[in-house]
């Protein structure tokens, strides 16, 4: 770095040209010159990854396009006030996100540190001294008593030349924002999570009343082939049969009971409350909710700037091109400025004339000559360091562009399979009422039922199943565009107010 500067000075009469106070005047300007230059290190420049321009996949027609503002709280899609009502006891109350929000206090800490080394330094301090000189050495002033009272300021100041406390800063303030960032991705997985246990809870439940109603339709054909038997039409091996169906069918019960009572307890923790405190018509039997047809329509260039995980990425490439600056800067010297002003007299009366003050003041210069290589190799680890990030961030784009097309073609072919099981279904009733007709008419055996309120049974259950793996892949596809958190200046996203303000 070069730097080129011409000042012409006129003297004033009175006043020498080597006096301290002019010298110190000719430095300031100069320091206050050379601070004003750029940082050392490479400035920021942000990273282009391949994004294609649409998805290998239609994720909605044009017509069905879900809302920016639909996305930011897309659970409200699903008009279910008790899982609203989870969701928002569980932004109050989860430990994942307190935890992420405190880890925001700490880092706006230390983004608040790294910028107070940019202003000066001043202590103040006061003293008392009361001394005695022994009578037995040589002296005049032997034998005496002496006080000092000093008061004083002391202010310390380093300019920032070559931009290291520059470059702190603005790597505090990356890290900062990529907590941030760290939060909003933890609340989007959290509301997630939430809905996805839901409808795991919801599904179970309808398996559970769907099993017993199997098991009354089995009851009745177990009475059907026992009155059979008795009035001498029937046979001992049907009713062997038909009792060995339902008891079957009865031994997946606790199974069910289980599953349901498992769910319950991870809503409970994720909504951050004790399982008796979850509401008590969690347990009551209720349909799954039906998420609409509409879907996110975000582009890949927009998605890229919607995530939060993307955002907290590239936030900490930020910070990590930070570093490389102040690495570099310790290859220059540094300059710091002190200055002690104060008062001092041996009695109090006199500590405030003017004739006690004094000061010291003048420049310290530290540079390291030779280190064996330590800064270089530091510099070089950062550099690294910076290409590494910046290749997690591209790996982050692409991760997320994956889940979305994922996201997106499972949904699309569950609802293939959904609308398949519901034509099965319809089939399977039919046969069902056949089979039955025909063994009251004694036209077939017993193994004929049972294998047809089986196959129905089967249905409904992965009909049930199905309609569970529709809705968790609606809201998978929902996390997968970020939803659950709004996003300041972006296209077609509303801006929410931050709970915190930014430090600048």
């Amino acid at each position: 770095m070069i730097f080129a500067m011409r000042m012409t000075f006129t003297r004033r009469p009175g006043i020498p040209c080597g006096c301290p106070p002019f010298r110190i005047a000719i430095m300031l300007i100069i320091l206050a010159t050379l601070v004003s230059c750029s940082p050392v290190g490479p400035d920021y420049i942000h990273p282009e990854p391949a994004v294609l321009t649409a998805y290998s996949v239609q994720t909605a027609p044009v017509q069905d396009i879900l809302s920016a503002t639909e996305l930011v709280s897309w659970w409200q899609l699903c008009h279910d006030e008790l899982l609203t009502s989870l969701i928002v006891q569980a932004l109050e109350n989860n430990s994942d996100l307190r935890i992420a929000e405190l880890r925001i206090r700490q880092s706006r800490a230390e983004y608040r540190m790294a910028t107070a080394n940019q202003a000066p330094g001043i202590d103040t301090k006061g003293s008392y001294t009361s001394s005695r000189r022994s009578e037995n050495i040589l002296g005049s002033t032997r034998g005496t008593t002496q006080e000092l009272f000093d008061l004083n300021l002391d202010v310390a100041w380093e300019p920032d030349l070559f931009g290291a406390i520059r470059r702190t800063a603005e790597q505090a303030e990356a890290l900062l924002d990529a907590v941030r960032e760290n939060r909003n991705a933890v609340q989007v997985a959290l509301l997630a999570d939430i809905a996805l246990n839901y409808f795991e809870l919801r599904g179970n439940q309808q398996l559970l009343q769907t099993s017993l109603a199997n098991i009354r339709v089995q009851e009745e054909t177990l009475a059907l082939a026992t009155g059979l038997l008795q009035s001498g039409l029937g046979n001992r091996l049907d009713v062997a049969q038909a009792q060995t169906q339902v008891d079957l069918s009865r031994s997946r019960l606790p199974a069910l009971h289980n599953n349901i009572d498992q769910t319950t307890f991870r809503l409970a923790l994720l909504v951050g409350i004790a399982p008796s405190q979850l509401p008590r018509n969690l347990q009551t039997l209720k349909d799954l909710p039906v998420l609409p047809t509409q879907l996110p329509q975000l582009l890949p260039t927009e998605l890229v700037r919607r995530r939060p995980d993307i955002r907290q990425a590239e936030q900490q490439l930020i910070a990590a091109n930070a570093a490389i600056g102040v690495a570099i800067a310790d290859l220059y010297p540094r300059i710091s400025l002190s200055a002690v002003l104060g008062l001092q007299s041996i009695h109090l009366t006199d500590l405030l004339q003017f004739g006690s003050r004094y000061w010291n003041a003048g420049p310290t210069i530290n540079w390291s000559l030779f280190d064996g290589g330590r800064i270089r190799a530091n510099i070089e680890r950062q550099r690294a360091a910076s290409a590494s990030a910046e290749e997690r961030y591209r790996q982050v784009v692409i991760t997320a562009l994956n889940e979305v097309e994922r996201a997106a073609t499972e949904l699309h072919h569950e609802q293939n399979t959904y609308q398949a099981l519901e034509k099965a279904k319809a089939t399977a009733v039919n046969a069902v009422d056949l089979a039955t007709g025909r063994y009251r008419s004694g036209l077939t055996d017993l193994s004929e039922v049972l294998g047809s309120e089986r196959t129905l049974f089967q249905l409904q259950e992965q009909l049930i199943t199905s309609h569970r793996k529709l809705a968790a892949d609606t809201v998978l596809l929902y996390k997968a565009f970020g939803g659950g958190w709004s996003v300041p200046n972006v296209p077609n996203v509303p801006h929410v107010t931050p709970t915190e303000d930014h430090p600048k």
